[in-house]
């Protein structure tokens, strides 16, 4: 079963929490803090693998978490790291947040690593907050919560050459013929479901990829059928091999039919119908083919897709098609960029986010990254200190934070370990 889209739900490490803890030895009962810090959670990291071709085992597992670090020790020991988690995709997987659609990673090689999530840092034990007038800190920072997103896994095939084309014109039996594929094949509508793949060897110039893509219908550009399914994998496809029925056993144009595809193309994207396409005029083999064939040639040729009359069924033409098709590869720009850059999706830093305020037994208790150190590194038992104090609280709008919790003049406020009575 060939599966090309899935969602599933990732999750960082989150940081180990720093230890509250005082040296204690035989003859010294007030010794110093020695707290130690925790470990820093575990990434999340994608990783291309070019031996899987489909995105099947994500149906079976949809959640991911990386280990969490562990906590800080006594006498100063430190927490173990979390473990990171490599998760494998094909190579041409594009992974978007769910909620915003915006492009987090693009995996376009064997081997290229994308660390998706970082783990959250390891909190600090309470030795790091003991100053000349604070020796005995009582708290220690707690470890950093990992993101977490439901991501959508996209896979899109990477080939250098694409069968395009209505379904039923005979693009899975060119296949089969040319390349070691073994394709589904049968004389009705959408027997491909999915896209085939298959190597084309040397015999024409360098070898390449050559890609079935699933038979597309009038408009497919707009969602019909399956069609931004299967228009999805001509997006990275180098040159295009349009393959029509110049028989018409069906009743159709060819020649209309080649525009008609073109025009999904071009609806799809524009950036489509600049890429090189020849014409195969499959079923030559057919009497009263060769005038669709003339007419196709007087069409198409004039706007520069050369016309091959080829019979898949008999593989006559084949040569002819596949060394011109060799040729346009060899010519290849190699800095052609098939898709347009994307802004990367931006993580908050962690040191941005937001504090949060909650309320437990009629105490307001304000925690978040950077409250704690604020605390550890100030003296408020000071007047400097004491006013640098409110002033922080101000600009980073614990205040009015408070207010809008609905604090009242006299309230208590928890900060760690330290507790105050609010006034304005």
């Amino acid at each position: 079963m060939f599966v090309d889209r899935v969602k599933i739900h990732i999750k960082g490490g989150n940081g180990g929490n720093g230890m509250v803890s005082f040296f204690r030895a035989k003859y010294i009962t007030h010794g110093g803090p020695d707290g130690g810090d925790g470990g820093r959670g575990g990434d999340v990291i994608f990783v291309g693998d070019e031996s899987m071709g489909t995105l099947m085992d994500f149906r079976y597992k949809r959640i991911f978490k990386a280990g969490n670090g562990q906590d800080g020790g006594k006498r100063n020991c430190f927490g173990k790291d979390g473990e990171s988690i490599t998760i494998k995709v094909p190579v041409g997987t594009v992974i978007r947040e769910a909620e915003s659609g915006k492009i987090m990673a693009d995996i376009t090689k064997h081997g290229e690593e994308k660390i998706l999530i970082h783990g959250g840092k390891g909190g600090k034990g309470n030795q790091h907050f003991a100053t000349p007038t604070r020796q005995a800190p009582r708290y220690a920072e707690q470890g950093r919560v990992a993101k977490e997103y439901d991501v959508i896994l996209e896979l899109k095939l990477i080939a250098d050459v694409g069968l395009i084309g209505f379904p039923n014109v005979g693009k899975s039996t060119l296949l089969s013929m040319v390349t070691n594929a073994n394709p589904k094949i049968a004389n009705y509508h959408f027997t491909t479901l999915s896209p085939n793949l298959g190597v084309v060897e040397g015999r024409y110039g360098d070898s390449f990829v050559l890609a079935d893509i699933p038979g597309l219908v009038e408009g497919a550009s707009e969602g019909v059928g399956l069609g931004h399914e299967f228009l999805r994998h001509v997006e990275r496809t180098k040159v295009f091999i349009h393959v029509v029925d110049a028989a018409g056993v069906e009743g159709d144009d060819p020649v209309e039919n080649v525009r008609k595809i073109n025009q999904e193309l071009e609806a799809y994207n524009p950036e489509l119908l600049k890429r090189p396409q020849v014409i195969a005029a499959n079923k030559t083999d057919i009497p009263g083919s060769e005038e669709n064939v003339e007419r196709l040639k007087a069409a198409y040729e004039n706007e520069g897709f050369a016309v091959y009359p080829i019979s898949a069924a008999t593989n006559t033409g084949l040569d002819e098609l596949l060394t011109k098709v060799a040729e346009i590869l060899k010519n290849y720009p190699e800095d052609i960029v098939f898709e347009e850059e994307y802004e990367e999706y931006d993580e908050v830093a962690v040191d941005q986010e937001p504090f949060t305020i909650d309320i437990e037994d009629g105490v307001y208790v304000v925690k978040g990254v950077g409250v704690e150190k604020m605390i550890g590194y100030t003296n408020i038992d000071t007047e400097k200190g004491f006013a640098f104090f409110q002033r922080y609280l101000k600009e980073k709008g614990i205040i009015e934070a408070l207010e809008e919790k609905g604090i009242g003049e006299g309230d208590t406020v928890r900060i760690y370990d330290m507790e105050f009575e609010f006034w304005k």
